[in-house]
């Protein structure tokens, strides 16, 4: 059925209410299981409506799942999700149904498959591209340990573009591993998918024929039945050209219509008895059964909650700016001063905030798709040529391209600029997509300057900072909206490496507090230091640190000699974070002085909002204030 409401009272759903495990799927008939993903959709609309989260893919593979724990005996057979975003309906089918509406929130259900969660989530999953080689390594380990049992990883179009997908399925090949690839083909990964595997793929449809299974578990070519998808016959492709996956060594049977349930479950009934390699490619339509995300697959990628008893307030507040906006918008700006600008993002446009400098440079934009080694590698390689480009990528995402960035931009002192997105805690996504390792991993490579602003303004001239310094050069922001501060229109250059004051209370002949404050938090300290200065009659003063790498040593240098104590405070992993820079600063000047690192916490942090990460762990206002008032007195 075609849904065009999200249900705000829970669906009626007999069937699928009598199944809490996957036994229990296995033992109904074939009506039955197409009632169960008619149900499973009505729920996966309300539970959404709920909770917010990840939708259009979790409506497009209602009919895999539901086929994938029919036919495989999980949990001994083992089922890996790439990705995550579309394991929602795998969630309800194995035991967590009415827990779904607490997905993304704190003490709920986390929003990607993970082990701690289910015996059911066979790999811990939130990055693209992991699902093959995960599975290769189960299946090696259980042809070592003698076991039978069957391994599927679910891969999408996108997410195979990565070159990680690739080197697993060679050494597949290359060990006649038995497993089976289920390609969800959307034509989707956030975006649309791009690239020469796309048009690829474009061009197994443009065939007309497609590879199955006959009763007798023979290989049969049949051409398209009519309920073939058109939406790929406007790419380009190479109609004569061979079969990728049978030319890597995979045995490939497809495109299947990937929202036929009986068909699906004959192919997999089928090729479980076969031994080698395997590929089944689907095709799934994004957002599947609900009609304005058929329409807006992008748009519908993820939802908000659409329930809140909250009295939503009737007093106008100034619209705040995203991080990802300010950036979007200086990208513009630069872009019109500068030719030589050219733009990269690896499959992140929309979330970047780069959709209008793709609009009006397309021929300087390049989405790379889910290819984040070779986004550095390409940016540098136009820098070579004396161009200036600019990368824009989540901090999660780039730890993925470490080793480019050390050896194919840092080492050759290249002109790249990096506009590191979602730095911190971010919330609902979990510790999978927190940005808490940035400073660590970049401040210790040589040639590279790390800056992080305090607010939207500065974050528009530490681009343009970065932008202008002739070397590798970083700005790392949070996600979400900034605190407010309007945006200078004019750029102006910041100092490399030179922090400042931004709040000095002093209180005659005591002692000062000094706080260094990284990024996000320079404002929550500001926010206190009138309150301690009170609380523990000394003298404060707040230091917006703006520069991780250069760190302005003058700055540490003066503050350390009228304070009693230092304070460093970062949305970062305490260790090896800005903090740990100042320390080993203060052991290098031989400056003896008491110092408190204030941070992350050494651990994994489950997923909440933002607000209430921050609470847990004392990095908001109030918990900053506790912990140096306790530190101080102690």
């Amino acid at each position: 059925m075609i849904y065009t409401d999200i249900p705000t009272q829970r669906p009626h759903t007999p069937v699928l209410d009598g199944i809490d495990e996957p036994t229990q799927l296995r033992k109904l008939n074939s009506n039955e299981l197409l009632q169960v993903a008619d149900e499973l959709r009505q729920y996966l609309l309300y539970a959404a409506g709920q909770s917010g989260g990840h939708f259009g893919a979790n409506l497009g593979v209602v009919e895999l799942t539901v086929a994938l724990h029919y036919c495989f005996n999980t949990p001994e057979d083992r089922l890996i999700w790439d990705v995550g975003h579309q394991a929602y309906a795998h969630k309800v089918l194995t035991g967590r149904r009415e827990a779904l509406t607490t997905i993304r929130s704190k003490d709920g259900l986390a929003a990607f498959p993970s082990r701690e969660e289910s015996i059911y989530d066979t790999f811990g999953v939130g990055h693209s591209s992991t699902a093959i080689s995960a599975g290769l390594g189960m299946a090696l380990a259980s042809r070592y340990q003698q076991k039978h049992r069957d391994v599927v990883a679910i891969v999408g179009d996108g997410a195979m573009t990565a070159g990680m997908a690739f080197e697993a399925m060679n050494d597949a090949v290359a060990h006649q591993a038995d497993m089976l690839v289920v390609l969800n083909d959307n034509d989707m990964s956030i975006s649309c998918s791009v690239g020469g595997f796309a048009k690829h793929l474009a061009g197994i449809w443009q065939r007309g024929e497609y590879v199955s299974i006959d009763e007798q578990g023979e290989v049969v070519i049949l051409p398209y039945p009519t309920w073939q998808y058109n939406s790929r016959l406007h790419q380009p492709a190479n109609e004569s050209a061979d079969n990728l996956f049978n030319a890597i060594g995979f045995e490939y049977f497809g495109p299947f219509d990937g929202h036929d349930l009986p068909k699906l479950v004959q192919v997999f009934q089928a090729i479980k008895q076969r031994k080698g390699p395997c590929l089944v490619h689907i095709y799934t339509k994004k957002g599947k059964g609900f009609s304005p995300a058929e329409q807006d697959p992008i748009g519908y990628h993820a939802i908000a909650k659409i329930n809140s008893n909250s009295t939503p307030s009737t007093t106008p507040t100034a619209k705040k700016l995203k991080y990802s906006d300010v950036f979007g918008e200086w990208l513009c700006d630069q872009a019109a001063l500068d030719n030589k600008l050219l733009a990269i993002t690896p499959a992140m446009c929309e979330g970047s905030g780069m959709v209008q400098f793709a609009k009006q440079y397309p021929e300087r934009f390049f989405d790379v798709a889910i290819a984040e080694q070779h986004a550095v590698t390409l940016a540098a390689g136009m820098a070579c040529e004396g161009l200036k480009p600019v990368v824009a990528i989540y901090s999660t995402f780039l730890q993925r391209g470490y080793d480019q960035l050390i050896h194919d931009v840092a080492l050759q002192n290249l002109d790249v600029t990096f506009a590191i997105d979602r730095a911190g805690l971010v919330g609902e996504d979990g510790p999978t997509h927190a940005g808490a390792y940035d400073y660590a991993y970049m401040r210790t490579i040589p040639n590279l300057v790390l800056m992080a602003p305090k607010d939207e303004n500065e974050c528009r001239q530490m681009l343009h900072t970065a932008y202008m310094h002739p070397a590798p050069t970083a700005v790392r922001y949070p996600r979400g909206t900034g605190i407010g501060v309007a945006t200078v229109k004019e750029m102006t250059a910041l100092p490399i490496g030179k922090a400042e004051i931004v709040s000095e209370i002093v209180r005659e002949n005591r002692p000062f507090i000094s706080i260094l404050a990284f990024g996000s938090r320079v404002y929550p300290c500001v926010d206190i230091a009138e309150r301690l200065s009170d609380q523990l009659n000394c003298s404060v003063r707040v230091v917006n640190m703006r520069f991780i790498k250069p760190l302005d040593v003058a700055m540490i240098v003066q503050c350390s000699q009228d304070s009693a104590l230092l304070v460093t405070v970062e949305e970062h992993a305490v260790q090896a974070g800005a903090g740990s820079a100042v320390n080993e600063c203060l052991a290098s000047q031989n400056i003896q002085k008491a110092v408190f690192n204030i941070g992350l916490p050494d651990e994994f942090l489950a997923q909440a909002t933002h607000e209430q990460m921050l609470q847990a762990i004392g990095l908001d206002s109030e918990g900053i204030y506790q912990q140096i008032v306790q530190r101080y007195q102690a």
